[in-house]
């Protein structure tokens, strides 16, 4: 499980762009800020995925990927409004521990996806970014969370 960007794997950070620099990773000031209720982030993370699937070409091998990509990318935020909802602390942990695993199966598919559509990289990675943020959120929820 990777925590940060530095945490990545070399071809990982190379595949999606990023050069290798001792710089830490600082944010600009670019695009909308950030949201910080997590199921409206969550939300609109689900429907950005969806928006990219409908980019995609339908083919033999890519209509396995969007059913695998919606699927994944919009099941974070199903799970994480069940694990809102939750009835004990340990169901809490259960339906994070979820999240946390959907959104790494996200930015595996996306990863997929840019294999056998190269010109969808960039937005691709925008949503791998945006993944690999909310994998990084549901981590240290789960693991801040005592049962």
């Amino acid at each position: 499980m990777t925590e940060t960007l530095a945490e990545c794997s070399a071809e990982e950070l190379e595949f999606w762009g990023f050069a290798p620099t001792e710089e830490p990773l600082v944010l600009r000031d670019e695009g909308p800020p950030l949201v910080y209720d997590l199921e409206v982030r969550t939300t609109r993370f689900g429907e950005q995925i969806i928006l990219f699937a409908k980019k995609i070409p339908w083919g033999p091998v890519n209509n396995r990927l969007i059913d695998q990509l919606v699927g994944a990318g919009t099941s974070v935020g199903a799970n994480y409004c069940e694990a809102d909802d939750g009835v004990s602390k340990a169901d809490f942990k259960h339906r994070i521990s979820i999240c946390r695993k959907e959104s790494r199966e996200t930015k595996f598919f996306l990863r997929m996806v840019v294999t056998s559509e190269p010109n969808l990289k960039p937005d691709a990675r925008e949503l791998w970014k945006e993944a690999h943020a909310l994998h990084r959120i549901f981590s240290r929820i789960w693991r801040s969370t005592k049962t």
